[in-house]
């Protein structure tokens, strides 16, 4: 089709982006009541009940991390739907029953607030972990409420205590110290970027009114977001100050200097580059090649240099991290001596521990082999490591100990589905551009032939193996294969991977999942009619790409809280942080490659497309739900096939308690073996 501007013609169904408007939700319960009724039958019910019974027993792993002497972990089961803020020791988490105290009770907390409140985390002061901001989201929204908690009384301090206290909103904050906090949230008029996010960090000490606070950092409107926070370890204490310009780049700053006469000194690493610091050593995780004027360094490395040398220009910077063609760095972090790294080689998991100073590496051998393993936790005032291990057909195994001793395997999971016979191999199929794109295929030994794609291919996620109880019972063990694609723009292999397929180069996503599935019918692991696909948010985007520009591919797509609209995407919500990501649709000549792909630009009723289920949440203010619902009307216009339905609650991840989760999922699913197949 030919370009348009962002600004053509009016869309005959932009009334359904006023996200809580009465007409907008009776076009949305109009189209769940049919969803539902079509896909929610006895097997249904039986799919959710089995999703139910994963998500809820008693027998998973309760993840930790540690304040102090204590170690706390967040909580969801069948009697506890909201969930249980709640801490043992270490000696009791190491048995197989721990004794756990509750220190917030968030279902008891909700029938007293008259709110359906949905956990969004606990801010503890360190290192005496004697108070919380501890945030609150109403249904799982992005936005939140934030309240102080004191962790001796168990009890929130109220504004009359002189406790902090902030209204719903998209806030950042931290302690200072015990009677300070550094916030960003919406001040009102200006306070706010144009992604929605706060532009402006202040100073908020107790008992003084919010409009009196002291305004440490401004940030400009088309920032993505500004947000300060205290590092308060003993000898080591400073402010950084961050200023995200778009979503990949970053300006980082040390606040220096006693309140009214502090200055901002300038961390003058590139500012794409990931930068964290730790006691005396600053972190540099490259995303570009970078050339110092007497050294020049790799993209994907990650570099390390004395912290106050390297702010006073002199510095040497040490390569702790460097790739290849088959390795990248996925993640990382510190204990108090120790940094404990984790790369992927062809997408399976390697740890390495690293002693700064001479950035010497040795690897954890304790670690199975094509796995997907992640660091659990790590204290980083100590020496303690938690290391997650698990495979497509393995439960996680939990893994501690000290970062320079043995690992030793404390808790593991229940296999929630039959995996004998199951197999697990990677395969790679070329891309249009004959790039290597390599995928997993989850076998079961009584394959029906109905398959499942899953794909992401933006912002730099690497999709990596692991276990997934619910996928493996509504699907493995009812003869589903499943395939995972790691395809270009995530960082599978690190950010080459993902800065190849950005804003012009967005194309290479869709074709790499478009040859993958082209090869698993070649390979005659499936056939079209019996193969389908499923994404969410970035990955719903691209099921909308598949639906429109590569049909005849599928039998089935599932596409959940998706960006569809493209031609409006940075206008709503949190939308316009994503223009580095995707370019930006008011300019004619990124408008000329966006339009080449949006989905809702491009949908025809000449076509013959796959049936296809749209599922989003009326509560995600990060992927406006507006995306889905004109989808779905502009496809239904055009005399598509199409299911919807919307979650009143649930934020972007399409739901706020396990319960939605299973209905999500058996919904899901459901549909897919309507589409695909049932199992014999």
């Amino acid at each position: 089709m030919p370009a348009q501007p962002a600004h053509d013609p009016e869309d005959p169904h932009l009334w359904l982006e006023d996200v809580t408007g009465e007409r907008a939700l009776e076009w949305v319960r109009a189209h769940n009541g049919p969803t539902v009724d079509e896909f929610a039958g006895d097997e249904f019910e039986a799919m959710r009940t089995a999703a139910r019974e994963v998500l809820d027993t008693d027998a998973r792993i309760p993840y930790v991390r540690r304040r102090g002497e204590y170690l706390y972990n967040f909580w969801r089961d069948a009697d506890n739907p909201r969930g249980l803020w709640r801490r043992t020791t270490s000696e009791s988490y190491r048995t197989d029953s721990p004794q756990w105290d509750v220190v917030i009770d968030l279902d008891a907390l909700a029938r007293t607030d008259g709110e359906n409140w949905v956990w969004g985390g606990a801010n503890v002061i360190e290192p005496d972990h004697t108070r919380a901001l501890i945030s609150l989201s109403r249904g799982g929204s992005d936005a939140v409420v934030v309240r102080e908690f004191d962790m001796a009384a168990r009890e929130f301090i109220g504004p009359d205590g002189q406790g902090f206290e902030l209204p719903e909103a998209k806030t950042r904050i931290g302690w200072e110290d015990h009677d300070t906090v550094l916030v960003g949230t919406d001040f009102g008029a200006d306070s706010l970027t144009e992604s929605g996010y706060p532009r402006m960090v202040k100073r908020w000490r107790r008992g003084q009114d919010l409009a009196q606070a002291e305004t440490v950092f401004t940030g400009s409107a088309t920032d993505v977001v500004v947000a300060a926070g205290r590092d308060r370890t003993p000898g080591f204490e400073r402010t950084l100050v961050s200023r995200a310009i778009d979503f990949f780049n970053d300006e980082v700053y040390e606040l220096r200097g006693l309140p009214g006469q502090q200055e901002l000194i300038r961390i003058d690493a590139p500012t794409d580059a990931s930068v964290s610091v730790h006691r005396q050593w600053i972190l540099i995780d490259l995303r570009t090649d970078w050339d110092t004027g007497t050294a020049s360094y790799r993209a994907g490395s990650l570099l390390a240099a004395d912290y106050d040398e390297f702010l006073a220009g002199t510095a040497q910077c040490s390569v702790v991290f460097e790739p290849d063609a088959h390795t990248a760095l996925n993640h990382y972090a510190w204990t108090r001596d120790r940094l404990v790294l984790v790369t992927l080689h062809d997408v399976a998991s390697r740890v390495e521990i690293v002693t700064p100073g001479d950035w010497t590496r040795r690897p954890v051998d304790a670690v199975p082999a094509n796995t997907n393993t992640v660091i659990a936790a790590a204290d980083d005032t100590g020496d303690e490591i938690f290391l997650d291990s698990s495979g497509f057909d393995r439960p996680s195994r939990l893994l501690h100990g000290p970062v320079d001793g043995p690992l030793t395997e404390i808790k593991s999971a229940p296999a929630f589905f039959d995996a004998e016979g199951l197999t697990v191999n990677q395969y790679f199929a070329t891309s249009k551009d004959g790039t290597a794109i390599p995928y997993f295929v989850v076998r079961p030994a009584a394959a029906t032939g109905a398959t499942l794609l899953g794909g992401y291919g933006g912002f730099e996620v690497a999709r990596t193996p692991g276990y997934d109880g619910v996928l493996g019972r509504l699907w493995l063990a009812r003869g589903g294969t499943y395939v995972l694609a790691n395809i270009r723009g995530g960082g599978e292999y690190g950010p080459g991977w993902h800065t190849q397929a950005m804003r012009a180069g967005r194309h290479l996503v869709a074709e790499d999942f478009a040859a993958v599935a082209t090869d698993l019918v070649n390979r005659g692991i499936t056939r079209v009619d019996q193969l389908g696909a499923v994404g969410g948010s970035n990955g719903g985007l691209l099921m909308g790409i598949m639906l429109t520009a590569y049909p005849e591919l599928f039998g089935a797509l599932v596409c959940q809280v998706p960006l569809l609209d493209m031609r409006r995407y940075h206008l709503l919500l949190a939308g316009a942080s994503w223009v580095a990501e995707y370019g930006d649709p008011d300019d004619p000549q990124e408008w000329e490659f966006i339009s080449k792909y949006s989905p809702y630009q491009n949908i025809s009723a000449d076509a013959a497309y796959p049936p296809i289920l749209i599922t989003t949440s009326t509560r995600d203010d990060r992927v406006h739900p507006g995306h889905a619902r004109k989808m779905t009307a502009a496809l239904q216009e055009a005399g598509h096939r199409v299911a919807y339905y919307e979650n009143i609650e649930g934020g972007h991840g399409g739901a706020a308690d396990n319960a939605q989760a299973a209905f999500k999922s058996a919904l899901s699913f459901s549909f897919l073996w309507r589409m695909l197949g049932t199992p014999d």
